[in-house]
């Protein structure tokens, strides 16, 4: 698995970072403080977590004075989308392959 699909997938095992991630992709642009709000954490762990996704490239800072605000990159995704396909193809193959195996024994 390359490097950068698996960041991806570290960085979105965790539940709490999972649930910042979903939280920022369905309300967009977030700042720490709303982030910590309702993440259940307290305000550095918030920050660790978010660290950790924009390491990943799943999210993206702008600094706004004290503020800084948080935003998914929808690109960052792309290691697992592309991890997703090889598997669905490859799947998709086996179970093919499978029926045709199957046909056959019924004649």
């Amino acid at each position: 698995m390359p490097a950068a699909a698996n960041k991806v997938f570290t960085a979105l095992a965790d539940p709490t970072r999972r649930a910042i991630f979903e939280r920022l992709a369905r309300n967009g642009e977030l700042t720490v403080r709303a982030l910590t709000d309702k993440a259940g954490v307290s305000q550095p762990a918030v920050s660790k977590h978010l660290g950790v996704l924009k390491l990943a490239g799943l999210v993206h800072d702008r600094h706004q004075g004290r503020q800084t605000h948080y935003r998914v990159r929808p690109k960052g995704l792309a290691p697992l989308i592309d991890w997703m396909g090889f598997y669905a193809a490859f799947w998709e193959d086996r179970l093919d392959r499978l029926e045709d195996l199957l046909k056959r024994m019924e004649q």
